[in-house]
């Protein structure tokens, strides 16, 4: 009989699993406490922006013409627990409050949430980001609390989903790691990931402390890969060298390569900053925090890049923000998502705005989420809108319609042709050429 699967927390990552999940072929049960969340994703509707997500959903969930129906949502656990062979834990980690740690207790809800309905033989699998040493104590509880005891097994099976790219990453991921502690619970998850597995995507199986090592250590290196670039260009702007054209020569170097070597604002978002620092922390508890340190300054150089970002509009506006109107391309901290966690982008504009400048934002996804968070900000419906009257433009969130602006007719709407380019993807000659002051971070002026 063919594997029925649910998923217990249907945001960004459980609601791309389950539809991918759906899309390999297998009966899925989506679970939520929200039941907000559920009557959307029941009604084939997304909480979010993620490119082919709203049409793999309309493409499986039950109840829509044309769909395979094999797609559900449910706001019970009982219900999930009596559904599924295989229950993935899909929720959130996020930073504790006050604290660098990882705040686990969306993990115990799930794991509380569900066990106790798990009267068979089942595997539980975690997706969630946490931290080492989780996945143990987590099967322990796991066994205390269902009735079938050590039936009801856990796996611990890592996301490396990118904002944006999250469909693809799923349905063709560059490696799936499992970790786990008997032959059953692999044979099950190969199962799962028979499709994958068949294009030839590497299959890697570990211990649990390992694979939950494997998403932390991820995003550590990109981090720090990140920042190197980012403290490369600020020794660029003091030696008056460029990052852009030290970033491609480095990148021909196959040891070292291109990705993740583009200067400019920094990283923000729901993942890297918030993981690197949990990782820091746990470290710090297993007596390693010494083999960690170097990503605090990883950290600081990242932060740095926004106050950096800061000055050089100030510097734009004559030295002062007072009676000045500054124009910001991008809310979102990444192109192709409408993701504002830790955005770079609204940092800056929030900054800016506290120290006197009017501040007027445009974002093409993002906005509804911008102005609930910054609702002090001014928001507007296009660049051209954003630019009016502005004395500088601020571009942050690199989306492809910013790489396409007419640098002459958003000339038209400005009271001075200043450009910071935050991100270093825009044709600096052609701006230039069109009678702009282009100024790029890591570039000479």
């Amino acid at each position: 009989m063919a594997l029925r699967i649910s998923v217990i927390g249907t945001g960004y990552l459980g609601a791309t699993h389950a539809a991918c999940l759906a899309e390999f072929g297998f009966e899925v049960l989506g679970l939520d406490i929200d039941p907000d969340k559920i009557a959307t994703l029941t009604a084939g509707r997304i909480p979010m922006y993620e490119p082919g997500l709203s049409e793999l959903l309309l493409k499986h969930v039950a109840g829509h013409e044309g769909s395979s129906g094999r797609l559900r949502f449910t706001t019970s656990p009982q219900e999930a627990a009596e559904f599924g062979d295989v229950h993935f834990i899909c929720v959130n980690t996020p930073q504790r409050k006050g604290e660098f740690a990882a705040d686990m207790s969306y993990v115990d809800a799930a794991v509380d949430s569900i066990a106790p309905y798990l009267t068979r033989p089942t595997l539980v699998v975690g997706k969630s980001t946490v931290p080492v040493g989780s996945a143990s104590r987590l099967a322990e509880r796991l066994a205390a609390l269902a009735p079938v005891g050590e039936g009801a097994e856990l796996a611990w099976n890592p996301e490396f989903l990118r904002e944006g790219f999250a469909v693809g990453d799923t349905l063709h991921p560059d490696r799936i790691v499992v970790g786990t502690r008997s032959e059953r619970a692999e044979e099950l998850l190969r199962e799962v990931y028979a499709t994958p597995i068949g294009e030839g995507v590497p299959f890697v199986v570990t211990d649990f402390a390992t694979a939950e090592l494997v998403k932390a250590a991820a995003n550590s290196f990109l981090a720090t890969k990140i920042s190197f670039i980012n403290a490369m260009a600020e020794v660029c702007e003091s030696a008056g060298a460029d990052v852009t054209q030290l970033s491609k020569a480095l990148s021909y170097d196959e040891r070292i390569g291109g990705k993740f070597l583009n200067a400019g604002l920094g990283f923000g978002g729901g993942c890297l900053p918030k993981d690197i620092r949990a990782f820091m922390a746990r470290a710090g508890e297993l007596g390693a925090d010494q083999a960690l340190t170097f990503l605090r300054e990883v950290d600081s150089i990242n932060m740095r890049r926004r106050s950096r970002m800061v000055e050089l509009a100030r510097e734009q506006c004559g030295g002062g923000f007072l009676g000045r109107q500054v124009a910001v391309l991008g809310a979102a901290f990444k192109p192709n998502s409408d993701d504002i966690r830790d955005s770079p982008a609204l940092n800056v504009a929030a900054q800016i705005q506290l120290q006197g400048a009017q501040v007027t934002v445009y974002d093409p996804k993002a906005m509804d989420n911008a102005r609930k968070m910054f609702p002090s900000l001014a928001y507007a419906d296009s660049p051209m809108e954003a630019a009016h009257g502005a004395h500088v433009v601020l571009h942050l969130t690199e989306w492809q319609e910013f790489r396409e602006l007419d640098p002459a007719e958003l000339g038209t709407v400005v009271a001075e042709r200043r450009l910071l380019d935050g991100r270093n993807v825009l044709d600096g000659a052609a701006w230039r050429a069109a009678g702009w002051s282009y100024r790029a971070m890591g570039r000479p002026s």
